[in-house]
């Protein structure tokens, strides 16, 4: 019961990612209407059986102020597959500030990203071309699909058309 559904706005958009319990409630009080269903499993009660849900749309547009992605810890290190972006480890991971805030680098998507201890110690107060280390990919804001992507983990093979 730990999968996630897709919700969809009421013009077919994507605006978040829900738990299956949640996206039941939402369909039995016809708030939402099934879109696609899970292939593995139905939800059951006394006397009934429910399909599984994959995807759900709101019934009525719900006008949601996007204010992006919020820039924490987790999320950086989300962004970055929870791999140091130097190396590749995944071993004591930290934030590393890609031009240091001791040279007037600010913390922003584009300047932070996950490093090991190892290596951020190494770089210390230089850029990473000044330590000799690679950034294996650059740091960028994500976009909202992009982010529910990372957060769904595995991906329904139904969301696709909704998540480009």
């Amino acid at each position: 019961m730990d999968q996630k559904v897709l919700v969809l706005n009421g013009d077919y958009t994507a605006i978040t990612l829900c738990s299956v319990q949640k996206a039941f409630v939402l369909l039995f009080l016809e708030k939402a209407e099934l879109i696609a269903k899970s292939e593995n499993g139905v939800l059951r009660t006394v006397s009934k059986a429910f399909p599984k849900p994959s995807i759900i749309r709101l019934q009525r547009y719900v006008r949601v102020p996007y204010k992006g992605i919020a820039l924490s810890r987790h999320n950086i290190m989300k962004r970055d597959h929870f791999e140091c972006q130097y190396c590749g480890s995944t071993k004591n991971l930290t934030l590393d500030h890609v031009l240091p805030r001791s040279r007037g680098g600010d913390s922003s998507w584009a300047n932070l990203l996950t490093a090991c201890a190892r290596c951020n110690h190494a770089k210390g107060h230089r850029t990473p071309q000044e330590a000799g280390l690679t950034i294996r990919q650059q740091p960028k804001k994500p976009t909202l699909t992009g982010f529910l992507k990372l957060s769904a983990g595995t991906l329904d093979q139904n969301w696709h058309p909704y998540l480009h």
